[in-house]
């Protein structure tokens, strides 16, 4: 089951297949859905999936001189992938400027940024839709919300994500229904005529505007820390899924999901997103309770039996369900105070209700 974006580009699930191997993810040409911002745009406009109007260039003077012509802010997109660093919302002329000349110029981007996506900016609520797909029937997961900003209120830099929740306080069954049949559906119809059939997880960052959902970004996999809110809430076991999908059966698997709320809270070493230093011990892993839930993501083994040190930037993921969004999100507070390493920085507003669809 691969989990990052980098196997999948590289062509990991091709390489199983050749070898007959069982594998859960999307070839190489599929996912470049996901590993090349041009080709997603020009599979959407060519399907009619909905998405910010947008155009493409591979030359710095055209999309420098369409960039002039285009009224702020716009939002420039390197076209591979760039560890999160290859999105830049530009709130005057001279950002979208300076991000082109960075991206197709100085190529700090290396060749992520060859081409480049010019796109206009959407406003609305932000949310993440997924679907188990076999490449032919689809089975609709529940969606989340996750927050972006390191810092309260929504201020700060932008991360890998320091939290989520789901089910989206505003989700209606128009809204599920409509993602499902104008975006979720058609995008795995597209690339099915494509002749690049898409099999996995594919996960739809989409804006929630006045005019209905638009299409954001597409990834080819499950997305971080989306996720775990998300699979505490599927009462199916994933491991019936997941050979549904790699046996083309996914129609014959009931996907059943319950009303029970989750929340998750990101714990991050301090620094980041920028610089920060790891080996600091990570205290009270065993005093959480029972029907709390602590995702590891950059953490190891200390020298000490029993002993777990930081190792990355988002160390830990602390996640509960409750009947709703308050009793789950009282019980990830209550517990999360419970935990310390040195200079550990979590969000205090995740999924509070004056924050919610951030």
């Amino acid at each position: 089951m691969v989990g990052p974006e980098a196997p999948l580009a590289a062509g990991i699930v091709d390489l199983f297949n050749k070898k007959g191997l069982a594998i859960f993810g999307a070839t190489k040409a599929a996912a470049q859905i996901e590993t090349s911002k041009v080709f997603a745009k020009k599979l959407m406009q060519k399907y009619g999936i909905p998405c910010a109007r947008s155009a493409s260039f591979s030359d710095y003077a055209e999309a420098k001189e369409y960039v002039k012509k285009q009224r702020p802010p716009v939002v420039i997109k390197a076209d591979g992938l760039a560890a999160g660093k290859g999105v830049v919302v530009a709130e005057f002329t001279e950002q979208a400027i300076d991000a082109l000349s960075s991206f197709m110029e100085s190529k700090t981007l290396g060749s992520a940024g060859e081409q480049i996506v010019v796109e206009e900016h959407l406003s609305g609520r932000e949310m993440s839709a997924f679907i188990f797909t076999d490449g032919t029937a689809v089975a609709p997961m529940v969606p989340a919300c996750d927050y972006k900003r390191i810092y309260d209120g929504n201020r700060g830099p932008n991360t890998g994500g320091m939290g989520s929740y789901s089910p989206p306080y505003f989700l209606s069954p128009w809204l599920e229904r409509t993602v499902r049949e104008t975006i979720m559906e058609p995008a795995v119809k597209a690339l099915q005529q494509e002749g690049r059939p898409y099999k996995g997880v594919l996960y739809g960052g989409l804006m929630i505007t006045q005019n209905g959902p638009k299409v954001l970004e597409f990834n080819a996999r499950f997305g971080d820390p989306e996720t775990q809110v998300v699979l505490p809430r599927l009462h199916t076991d994933l491991i019936d899924i997941i050979m549904a999908v790699v046996d083309n059966k996914l129609d014959g698997v009931p996907v059943k999901w319950g009303k029970e709320a989750c929340v998750g809270v990101v714990m991050a070493s301090a620094g980041y997103p920028g610089n920060y230093q790891t080996g600091f011990t990570i205290s009270g892993l065993k005093d959480i309770d029972k029907d709390v839930m602590v995702f590891h993501a950059g953490t190891k083994a200390g020298a000490t039996p029993g002993e777990v040190l930081t190792s990355g930037g988002r160390v830990l993921t602390v996640a509960a369900t409750g009947k709703d969004l308050t009793e789950a999100r009282k019980k990830v507070y209550n517990n999360i105070t419970r935990l310390h390493f040195e200079g550990c920085q979590y969000r205090q507003d995740i999924a509070a209700i004056k924050n919610r669809g951030a």
